[in-house]
């Protein structure tokens, strides 16, 4: 089974909430996988210098083995992948952290989640979705289900193999994904049924990459025995709540 990056996000209005409680250390672990690398994509931040001391801490607490900026790879990642900031519109400032993440990634899959986006308790799904990645070379991403909307998630699948139900679908908000794959400047593609993803994004590294696999007949492998959250921080409603539950660093 090859190696395994955990990616994450975080900007200006979450960074406090992965960096100085446990909430990101729980986030990993909660994937019940020994993943080689595990990295945080920082974006968009006030104060550089601040927020960098705290990744660093995390760092030496083993909660991560690396941490990024954007802004200091997004200029080859785009030239990389054949893009351009004015291509993707609005939608550059949905993707770029994405985009950068994969980029990056050195091993042979890469599971990304966005900062606001957590499993409520211990799933052990990676490593089956691997599984059939190496089956089968027509799934090219899987996640768990999303927000517990588990009969949405059935209704919406064609077929199911062993744990997982498969179908088209693609989503920023967690994918596990064979890097080479993505590393290929896939993102320039287009096609009638990305017209479900929100208007306001413009043109998102999710719609490019959804596109990409409907065009190729590429399929979404989704976990049937767990979910995933999705809620947005900058809101803040969430706060005590994971502060509560996961406390704060040792150190």
């Amino acid at each position: 089974m090859g190696s395994v990056t955990f990616s994450t996000s975080c900007w200006e209005q979450d960074w406090d909430i992965l960096l100085k409680t446990n909430f990101l250390k729980n986030k990993i672990e909660r994937n019940n996988y020994a993943f080689t690398k595990k990295v945080l994509i920082i974006n968009n931040v006030k104060d550089r210098a601040k927020v960098e001391k705290y990744a660093r801490i995390a760092v030496e607490c083993d909660v991560l083995t690396d941490y990024f900026f954007v802004e200091d790879y997004i200029e080859a990642a785009l030239k990389s992948f054949e893009l351009t900031k004015e291509a993707l519109g609005r939608g550059y400032y949905y993707s770029n952290h994405e985009l950068t993440s994969i980029y990056l990634c050195s091993t042979d899959y890469l599971l990304f989640y966005t900062g606001d986006t957590w499993l409520d308790k211990t799933v052990p799904w990676v490593a089956p979705a691997i599984d059939e990645f190496e089956k089968n070379s027509v799934y090219k991403v899987a996640n768990p289900v999303w927000n517990y909307m588990f009969s949405h998630a059935k209704s919406v699948n064609t077929s199911e193999v062993g744990d997982f139900w498969v179908g088209y679908g693609f989503s920023d908000q967690c994918f596990l994904v064979r890097t080479k794959e993505f590393k290929a400047p896939i993102y320039n593609e287009t096609n009638p049924a990305s017209a479900q993803y929100p208007l306001y994004g413009g043109e998102t590294f999710e719609k490019r990459v959804y596109s990409w696999m409907r065009n190729h007949h590429y399929l979404r492998l989704t976990y049937k025995h767990g979910s995933y959250i999705h809620e947005d921080f900058p809101k803040r409603k969430c706060v005590k709540k994971i502060n509560m539950a996961l406390g704060k660093y040792d150190k």
